[in-house]
């Protein structure tokens, strides 16, 4: 992973804007942009300070699929719209970093994932997947 200038960087990496949530996301501390595997990815380091506050957000999106991350223990479905989603409990994060949930789906070219560590809801989740433009 080799970190970007911004996201100006990452919409030259891909040759087109990358796309982002329209859905509001909590509070971040920090934001880091970095080139991945051919493609880019986002991370927003969310304020956990609060108790069950979830810890990060990151938006992958890039021709070709995302690597995995969660590896063969993580539990899959796939949904009737084509997305999967992945969770795995990351027992060797911070506990404002566990669980994992993936969302991944290709739209208009791209395929995109979306990582959210701590207590996501999988609903918000996908509300923010939904959103991305």
């Amino acid at each position: 992973m080799e970190p970007l200038e911004g996201i100006a960087a990452a919409d030259a990496l891909l040759g087109r804007p990358f796309p982002l949530p329209a859905e509001p996301l909590p509070l971040p501390r920090w934001v880091e942009v970095r080139a991945v595997d051919g493609g880019a990815e986002v991370e927003w380091n969310l304020d956990d300070s609060r108790a069950q506050a979830p810890g990060r957000l990151a938006l992958f999106a890039g021709p070709l699929p995302p690597p995995d991350q969660l590896g063969p223990g993580a539990e899959r479905t796939t949904t009737e719209a084509g997305w999967t989603i992945a969770r795995a409990p990351l027992a060797e994060a911070q506990p404002s970093l566990r669980p994992v949930v993936q969302v991944t789906w290709a739209a208009e070219g791209l395929h995109l994932r979306l990582t959210g560590q701590g207590p996501w809801e999988l609903a918000a989740l996908l509300r923010v997947a939904r959103s991305v433009r």
